[in-house]
C-alpha cells in the first residue's frame, strides 16, 4: 500500500491519465446503454474524449483545460448534447483550478461556471417530473449546484492552506536567518569586548612590569633591596595579568568545563584604589579621592569605570614623562558615577591617545568611548590648559534607551 502511495505521488500525470481512461470508458458504456435516448452517438464520443483529455492534463495546464471544459459545456448547450458521465470532468477541473496557485481569473471563472452550469442545464433540458412546479425546478437546480460549489470550496481551501504553510516556512526561514545574523553580531561584539579587555590587561600590566624592570636594572648595584622589591612587583603584576588573560581566553573556549581556579572576578570600582596603589608602586604619583556616598553599581558600570582609570593611568605613564603626576576623582551622583583623571605631564598629541599609543592598534580613547557608549554614558578627553591631559566620564546607573 505504501509503495502504491509513493508511486501515485511520484507520477501524478500518470494517475490522471488512468482516471481519464476510466472516465472515457464509462462514458462509452453510458452512450451504448442509452441508444434510444442518443440518436447520434459520435458527438457524445467526441465530447467524452475531450472531457477525458481535460482530466488527463488538468495538472499540467489547468487554465487551458478549464477553457476547454467551458467550451465543451457551451457546445453541449448549443448542439443539444445532454449531460452524461463525461461531464464529471467539470467537477474535477473546477477543483483543480481552485486549488492551483494560478491567476485568479481562472478560479473566478471556474466558480462562475460551476454555479451557472446547473441553471443553464435546467433551462436547456427541463426536468420532466409530470408537474410544472417552479419550486421543484428551483430545488432541483440548487441541489445540482451544490457539488460544483463544494468542488470549488475544497480546492480553494487547499490552495489557501498550502499558501499558509508556505508562508510559515518562509517566515521560519527568515527567522532562522535573522537568528544567525544576530548570533554573528553577538559574536563580533563579544570579540570586540575581549579585544578591549586584553588590551587593557596587556597595556597596563606590561607597562608596570617594564617600568619596574627598568628601575630594578638602574638600582641593581646601588640598592639591591629596592631592586628586589621591584622584581616582586613584576612577579605579582605578571601573575595578575596571567589570571585575567586566562579568564578572557576561557571565554573563547567552547564545550570545555573550566576549572573554578581559572576564573577571577571582574574588576570593580572598589579595586580602583588597589590599582592606584599599584601605579604608585610603579613610580607614578597619584592623588586619589572619592566624593559622595559609595554604593553598589551595575557590574557593567563598575567594570567600565575601572578600565577607564586603568587606561588613563597607563597613558600617563607612557606619555607623561618622568616627573608626571596624576589625580583620580570618583564622584557618586544620585543618577550615576562621575570620573575625572588628570595628569600634569608633558603629554602627547591626542592622536596617540586615540590610537592607543605607539602600537597604533586603535584601542586607546576609542576603546574608552566604546565602553562608555555601551553603558549609555559620555566621555570627554583632551589636553588640559597649561599642560597635561584630562579624561572626564559620566556613567549613568541605567543604560540610555
Amino acid at each position: 500500500m505504501q509503495r502504491l502511495y509513493d508511486f501515485l505521488r511520484r507520477h501524478p500525470t500518470g494517475v490522471d491519465t488512468f482516471w481519464a481512461v476510466v472516465l472515457f470508458g464509462f462514458s462509452l458504456l453510458w452512450v451504448g446503454s442509452s441508444v434510444p435516448m442518443v440518436v447520434e452517438p459520435v458527438p457524445y464520443a467526441v465530447v467524452g474524449a475531450l472531457f477525458s483529455l481535460v482530466v488527463a492534463l488538468r495538472r499540467r495546464m489547468p487554465e487551458k483545460m478549464l477553457l476547454l471544459a467551458v467550451g465543451l459545456g457551451l457546445a453541449q448547450l448549443a448542439f443539444g448534447i445532454i449531460p452524461f458521465m463525461a461531464d464529471f470532468a467539470m467537477l474535477v477541473i473546477i477543483y483543480t483550478v481552485a486549488a492551483h496557485d494560478g491567476p485568479r481569473w481562472a478560479s473566478r471563472l471556474a466558480l462562475a461556471g460551476g454555479l451557472s452550469a446547473s441553471t443553464l442545464s435546467q433551462l436547456r433540458w427541463p426536468v420532466q417530473d409530470g408537474t410544472d412546479s417552479v419550486a421543484a425546478k428551483i430545488f432541483f437546480t440548487v441541489i445540482m449546484t451544490v457539488p460544483f460549489a463544494l468542488a470549488w470550496v475544497l480546492g480553494d481551501s487547499l490552495r489557501t492552506r498550502r499558501a499558509y504553510f508556505a508562508q510559515l516556512e518562509e517566515r521560519a526561514s527568515r527567522l532562522e536567518k535573522e537568528r544567525e545574523a544576530q548570533a554573528k553580531v553577538a559574536v563580533a561584539a563579544e570579540r570586540a569586548r575581549i579585544a578591549r579587555e586584553l588590551h587593557d590587561v596587556v597595556a597596563h600590566n606590561v607597562s608596570v612590569m617594564v617600568v619596574q624592570a627598568d628601575g630594578a636594572a638602574y638600582v641593581m648595584d646601588s640598592s639591591p633591596e629596592t631592586a628586589r622589591q621591584a622584581l616582586e612587583t613584576i612577579s605579582s603584576t605578571g601573575r595578575q595579568a596571567l589570571a585575567e588573560m586566562r579568564r578572557l581566553l576561557g571565554i573563547l573556549r567552547t564545550g570545555e568545563h573550566q576549572e573554578a581556579g581559572e576564573y577571577v572576578p571582574q574588576p570593580d570600582v572598589q579595586q580602583i584604589e588597589d590599582l592606584v596603589e599599584q601605579v604608585r608602586g610603579a613610580g607614578l604619583a597619584v592623588d586619589f579621592k572619592v566624593e559622595g556616598t559609595p554604593r553598589p553599581l551595575p557590574s557593567g558600570v563598575e567594570l567600565t569605570a575601572y578600565r577607564i582609570v586603568q587606561e588613563a593611568l597607563t597613558n600617563t605613564r607612557k606619555h607623561g614623562g618622568p616627573d608626571a603626576g596624576a589625580s583620580v576623582r570618583l564622584v557618586y551622583f544620585d543618577d550615576g558615577l562621575g570620573l575625572l583623571v588628570e595628569d600634569d605631564g608633558r603629554g602627547a598629541p591626542q592622536e596617540m591617545y586615540e590610537d592607543g599609543g605607539a602600537d597604533g592598534r586603535g584601542h586607546g580613547l576609542i576603546g574608552m568611548r566604546e565602553r562608555v557608549g555601551m553603558v549609555g554614558g559620555t566621555l570627554d578627553a583632551g589636553p588640559r590648559p597649561g599642560g597635561g591631559f584630562r579624561i572626564s566620564a559620566l556613567l549613568p546607573l541605567k543604560p540610555a534607551h
